[in-house]
């Protein structure tokens, strides 16, 4: 285990890069503040802030993106209380669930639980249940995250005015649907939704898996 002095990079730390792209950004986001027990979250993540996934965990309890549409976890915040490291214990096996949206989608670097391609990132997607590769890595995720490419990806999980409902969601709470998304029935339009904690949300997806 790397101590933290270890794990803080002063010389080559990330987080002004990371700056930058956010200052470069074409989608809306909010920076949450660190949280206080951030030095012990970067010692259990053991990665260090010359990576931008070390130095968003350091540096912020989270960002929301698009209106809290989505949001990639940090140090934990209030207003996003999970935080990068105890998000995944329980939940994550050979990955780190690293972000989350409000239709209950899950993004997750893969660690060798999600095939042979380590570090790289995944979707677990709410209309179909399966884990797909996005091809790239943590940076890349989060570049993409920032631009117009997060509209593009979403564009069948958006309904009509989901920009109210999304403000009504906190950070740990996501959209239940119904009729299921990930059935011939589930539709963004039609099916019913309700806000409920995404814990259950995740709970109850892991559960759908093993029975269909």
């Amino acid at each position: 285990m790397r101590t933290l002095e270890e794990l803080v990079d002063r010389d080559q730390h990330a987080w002004p890069l990371v700056y930058e792209w956010l200052s470069q950004s074409s989608t809306s986001f909010e920076l949450l503040p660190p949280s206080e027990t951030r030095s012990d979250v970067l010692v259990a993540l053991q990665v260090t802030t010359r990576s931008p996934m070390g130095a968003i965990a350091y540096e912020t309890g989270g960002i929301l993106v698009d209106h809290g549409w989505l949001r990639i976890l940090g140090s934990g915040y209030p207003k996003l209380s999970r935080n990068i490291v105890d998000w995944s214990v329980g939940r994550a096996v050979g990955h780190l669930l690293i972000a989350d949206d409000v239709t209950g989608g899950f993004f997750s670097i893969n660690g060798g639980g999600l095939g042979e391609d380590r570090g790289s990132m995944y979707y677990w997607a709410p209309d179909t249940l399966k884990w797909e590769a996005m091809g790239f890595g943590y940076s890349d995720f989060f570049c993409w995250a920032l631009s117009d490419k997060l509209a593009v990806f979403y564009e069948g999980l958006r309904w009509s005015d989901w920009e109210a409902d999304v403000k009504k969601a906190a950070g740990d709470q996501c959209y239940s649907f119904y009729p299921f998304l990930w059935t011939k029935e589930g539709s963004i339009e039609s099916s019913s939704r309700n806000l409920i904690l995404i814990s259950e949300q995740f709970a109850f997806n892991t559960d759908a898996v093993e029975k269909i």
